[in-house]
């Protein structure tokens, strides 16, 4: 059981004990459960019958070389008049932090200060508010797994598309890789606009917390 953020991905040999054990000071509202297998799938809904629902994530390939960076520096000029992209700094990362739609841009970094040395993100502004932002979800040694969110009233307006040109413009600098997992069609499509290619369909599934918490109890 390998436990990221809102994930818990599950591999070997299917083990009703990992599936119900919660890490101590987790308090996720919902956990994503990914089972390596039908195998473990059965005993995930076996576990939390209907409080495991199920759903499909969408895996993009992992290639080298793909990105044109003319288009992605396109993507950023046109951003919306009265509309700016920030780079995700101490500032902003508060911000981050003290609005619900956005804390998953910084939540795997627990300061400041641990961001800067491991994460990277691009935020935008209208008004001198935060609306929108790409950013590290988590960092792994070769790159980082992007996490791109809008504030729902400036939503359409390309904000993800111009922020996520910039995040992978900046991973291309860096020499890391801007990985990208999608949680929905909308995702997959903004991943292609931006160079990414397809891989496939896998299940997953949203567990409560609280149903977690429950499950745990059961011995």
């Amino acid at each position: 059981m390998a436990l990221l953020g809102d994930f818990a991905f599950y591999a070997g040999k299917p083990s009703e004990e990992l599936i119900r054990f919660k890490p101590q000071g987790c308090s996720r509202e919902v956990i994503i459960m990914v089972p390596q297998d039908d195998n473990w799938a059965e005993l995930i809904e076996k576990s939390y019958g209907d409080k495991a629902k199920k759903v499909s994530r969408y895996a993009i390939k992992k290639e080298n070389n793909i990105f044109d960076g003319h288009k992605l520096k396109q993507a950023i000029s046109e951003l919306p008049e009265g509309y700016e992209l920030k780079l995700l700094e101490e500032q902003e990362y508060a911000l981050c932090r003290n609005n619900r739609w956005a804390t998953d841009l910084v939540s795997q970094f627990k300061d400041y200060d641990t961001y800067k040395k491991l994460g990277l993100g691009v935020v935008a502004f209208k008004d001198g508010e935060l609306v929108a932002g790409a950013s590290s979800y988590s960092r792994y040694r070769e790159g980082i797994e992007i996490e791109i969110d809008t504030r729902e009233d400036h939503r359409r307006k390309g904000l993800a598309y111009a922020c996520g040109a910039k995040l992978i413009l900046q991973c291309l600098e860096k020499g890391l890789y801007p990985s990208w997992d999608a949680q929905n069609m909308w995702s997959v499509a903004l991943a292609e606009k931006l160079g990414y290619h397809f891989s496939h369909e896998y299940p997953a599934y949203e567990v409560m917390g609280k149903a977690w918490e429950d499950g745990c109890a059961v011995r």
